[in-house]
């Protein structure tokens, strides 16, 4: 998933105004390939060990910001006053990949997108004790109406495995919690340190336990590339998501990202020949709603306090 809850850098207020469409088809393209990376983690977690694929989806992130930034920002590209809570807060993301891709590989793919959308609202309600924000009726019954969809896709009948909801459920928590400290961080922080933080915690995490993670057949070629298509759906669709968010209003852009659950429903129907039933495309279309309102909602509000100041 996409961190649209803080630490992408604003577009400047005195930049000369860009194309609306081309910020939309950046974002539409960073989530498209999540979507790609979640069906390819889905089809390879059949075949090897899910903490092997996180490791090879977070080196292949780490490496192509080392060769494509590194010689540019040097030492800024590390440089953070805060590097616990980088820290902390990349094993967030990290948690929350392991858990998504444990998921993925036991449910489809369109099911299990939309339980892990469930995080925005999630953060609606942890916003509140964390963070110290009011939440309004509006925020409230859009979180409701949000957990409500996830009982309609996980609901008794529906076929899914506990496991994986289980695991999906997981990565919606962790990536709530990922998201509320990247709001912390992204007043004082680099957005694309932040990024780079994850990488390279994740990245080193994995490492040191990779003599226990490694296991499956040796890949062959079409595998391998597979394995390494990870890491570039990742970081090429991270780039494309904070150059989306520098170039148009998140006001216009945040709803966008739903799309993400229409892209991963046509996917899961042409890869895997899945097709979400009544219940669960309603409850799909409840948390997208629900998600959507909740970021025209949260826009609208800084809207207004930054008018009033």
């Amino acid at each position: 998933m996409a961190d649209v809850q803080g630490g992408l850098a604003p577009r400047p207020p005195d930049a000369p105004p860009a194309p609306l469409l081309k910020a939309i088809l950046m974002l539409l393209g960073a989530v498209t390939l999540f979507v790609l990376l979640d069906a390819t983690a889905s089809h390879l977690g059949k075949t090897y060990p899910v903490p092997m694929l996180v490791w090879a989806r977070y080196t292949v992130h780490c490496l192509l910001m080392v060769v494509f930034l590194a010689p540019s920002m040097r030492l800024r590209l590390v440089s953070t006053a805060r590097p616990r809570r980088q820290i902390v807060r990349a094993l967030c993301l990290l948690a929350t990949t392991f858990f998504g891709m444990a998921a993925f590989i036991r449910m489809p793919l369109a099911e299990t997108t939309a339980i892990i959308f469930l995080s925005p609202l999630l953060v609606t309600v942890l916003a509140g004790p964390l963070l110290g924000e009011r939440i309004g009726a509006l925020r409230w019954a859009a979180s409701i109406g949000g957990f409500i969809g996830v009982l309609l896709i996980a609901r008794p009948g529906s076929g899914l495995s506990p496991e994986g909801v289980t695991f999906a459920l997981g990565a919606a928590l962790m990536y709530a919690i990922y998201q509320i400290q990247t709001r912390q961080l992204s007043a004082t922080e680099n957005p694309v340190t932040m990024l780079f933080y994850t990488a390279l915690t994740g990245t080193l995490a994995m490492t040191l336990l990779l003599p226990w993670i490694w296991g499956g057949p040796l890949p062959g070629l079409v595998d391998g590339l597979l394995i390494i298509a990870l890491g570039l759906f990742g970081g090429i669709g991270h780039f494309l998501l904070i150059r989306a968010f520098r170039e148009a209003p998140a006001s216009v852009l945040s709803p966008i990202l739903y799309a993400q659950l229409v892209i991963a429903t046509f996917v899961g129907a042409l890869l895997f020949g899945h097709i979400p039933d009544l219940p669960a495309l309603t409850g799909i279309l409840i948390i997208a709603g629900a998600g959507a309102v909740i970021a025209l909602d949260g826009q609208r509000k800084h809207a207004a306090g930054r008018h009033k100041g």
